[in-house]
């Protein structure tokens, strides 16, 4: 096996590019885009996992230097009462989570592939994908094709590879909200290195402030779902009377901030049932393709690097790729969908009812008190040996 076919040029697809070619398999990527993805989104914490997996491509610093650190997570109700602090990516005894801009992760991606000579062919979406017994011929809208042994869907949560893998995939549904991003010039900021989560009444509200002194905030925003156009169609300041009254009310910081805001970014939030098929012949999904976690645990963008990594070990080691696809999603499976799971239920205590908010509020502390646990390590202590040798699926 020596040529791969990688649709969709985010996060997951140049992270498994330079990964691929880290183990001497060509890559191209693929990205609909007509130039790049770099406007879509707002930003994202990458997690301890997900930083220490960079390593394994040599991509660590690359990302931390432009990222900065968040080491605290502090809980506040709508009354503006502080329910307690807690510590994160203290017990892995690797630098994290650290927040960074979609657009800038992007960036210093592609450009680090391209530099690694992984060619990134811009305004390609895939319509068809044709199986063979060389391998596989991608057909692109704009009539163009292109042949590799394998082909490697990471196009995100509207995934065609896994339509076309299995055409009774579960399809995305609508979460009930839209999450809004902005960037605020505000004097009401976060403390260094802390995010801080206010569980409004209406909307959970969330902010951090960067070394510059910008504030980055979101909120997820109940109401019905909108298309990429409708999305585009709203300006800041629509936005920002929509969050303003999801937080009347509210006795918090989140109001002044949002005023604050210049900039905001909208995406709609979707989940997907569990895919029972990851891979089928020469192709495979990774990322957001096959799995979609919740925004809550802030651990999307570090599955996906990790997918790309445990992939090209897979495909490095094993002789044939149906082989190397068994391995990957035995090693990928379980961990990714208790991810899941566990970030999903981190959202449900968000915004609960008022008899839930008053259990809530008393039941948070304590168990902030408490520490943290040794149980939930297995989250953030995950690591990836490059050097590991995959024997067998």
């Amino acid at each position: 096996m020596s040529t791969a076919l990688i649709i969709g040029g985010g996060i997951a697809g140049t992270v498994t590019a330079m990964a691929l070619r880290k183990a001497g398999i060509d890559a191209t990527v693929y990205e609909a885009y007509p130039s790049t993805a770099s406007e879509v989104g707002a930003f994202l914490t990458l997690m301890n996992n997900g930083l220490d997996a960079l390593r394994a491509i040599d991509c660590y610093d690359l990302v931390v230097n432009s990222s900065f650190p968040i080491d605290t997570v502090q809980f506040f109700t709508h009354t503006g009462k502080h329910l307690g602090d807690s510590a994160v990516g203290t017990t892995t005894g690797v630098d994290g989570p650290h927040a960074i801009k979609r657009a800038e992760l992007y960036k210093l991606l592609r450009a680090e592939a391209a530099a690694r000579g992984v060619p990134i062919d811009h305004g390609k979406r895939l319509k068809e994908a044709v199986l063979g017994t060389a391998g596989v011929t991608a057909v692109f809208e704009d009539g163009s094709r292109a042949v590799g042994d394998i082909l490697i869907g990471a196009d995100g949560i509207h995934s065609v590879v896994r339509r076309l893998t299995d055409p009774n995939a579960p399809k995305p549904s609508y979460r009930g909200a839209t999450t809004v991003c902005g960037y605020a010039s505000s004097a009401l900021t976060a403390p260094s290195q802390t995010f801080r989560f206010v569980y409004g009444k209406r909307v959970l509200f969330a902010y951090a402030t960067a070394p510059d002194g910008q504030t980055w905030w979101f909120a997820n925003c109940p109401g019905p779902e909108l298309s990429k156009d409708e999305l585009a169609a709203i300006t800041t300041s629509q936005w920002q009377e929509r969050v303003l009254r999801l937080l009347a009310g509210d006795q918090t910081s989140a109001r002044a901030i949002v005023s604050a805001t210049d900039t905001i970014i909208a995406s709609s939030s979707y989940d997907i049932e569990p895919v029972p098929n990851w891979h089928r012949d020469a192709m495979i999904v990774i990322g957001d393709a096959a799995h979609v976690s919740a925004p809550n645990a802030g651990h999307g963008a570090s599955m996906a690097i990790e997918d790309g990594i445990v992939l090209a070990q897979c495909l490095r080691d094993l002789p044939s790729p149906g082989q190397a696809f068994l391995a990957f999603e035995q090693r990928r499976r379980e961990r990714v969908e208790r991810v899941v799971a566990t970030s999903a239920r981190m959202g449900n205590r968000a915004l609960p009812g008022p008899v839930g908010r008053i259990v809530r509020d008393l039941m948070l502390p304590r168990m902030l008190k408490r520490g943290p646990r040794n149980a939930a390590d297995w989250l953030t202590r995950h690591h990836i040996d490059w050097n590991d040798r995959v024997t067998s699926a």
